[in-house]
């Protein structure tokens, strides 16, 4: 039997870094979004930044749903997390949103992920041929990649994640996540 260790130039896996943890909210009332971040902070902690309201008119998607006009909001927490809390975090969301539904409808929707200096990760429900599986029927997709100064688009990245206003917000969170990372914040 040959011994395959060090001697081979196999590497031990070292940890991963935190990350910024984020969630996009979409809702048509601010009262399910207000109730929505009020029960986020008391589980995640206090966030260290929110987006204006923006319009939310890319898909029909949640208008039977939740009616119109929609809205999106972004808020990152403060604390720097573990990537590997990404599964108990998007499950949470759900609880949170099953919480807050009216007569089997929900009142918002909420996106978790976070992101890295390379990197914006999405939390969905939904499997596809571009997601991995994280677990309890949780999946991670990269929306977004980081190059010279920007966030990228990907050929499945959302069309309202391919806009200038998303791509200002998460730039934003991720100078305070570089700014936590490096103790000036």
């Amino acid at each position: 039997m040959m011994n395959f260790g060090m001697r081979h130039g196999l590497k031990k896996s070292t940890p991963c870094n935190k990350v910024k943890f984020l969630c996009g909210a979409i809702y048509s009332h601010e009262e399910a979004y207000n109730n929505a971040k009020r029960i986020l902070i008391k589980k995640f902690g206090n966030f260290d930044f929110e987006s204006q309201r923006i319009d939310f008119h890319f898909t029909d998607y949640y208008t039977k749903e939740m009616g119109k006009p929609l809205f999106r909001r972004f808020i990152s927490f403060k604390k720097l997390r573990n990537p590997q809390e990404c599964v108990k975090i998007k499950t949470f969301c759900i609880a949170v949103e099953r919480k807050l539904s009216r007569e089997g409808r929900r009142t918002v929707n909420i996106d978790p992920g976070y992101l890295n200096e390379a990197k914006l990760v999405l939390f969905t429900t939904k499997d596809f041929s571009h997601r991995i599986y994280l677990g309890k029927g949780i999946y991670g997709e990269v929306t977004l990649s980081y190059r010279k100064g920007n966030f990228c688009d990907l050929p499945t990245t959302y069309p309202d994640y391919r806009t200038p206003a998303y791509k200002h917000i998460l730039l934003s969170i991720r100078d305070l996540y570089r700014r936590q990372k490096n103790g000036t914040c």
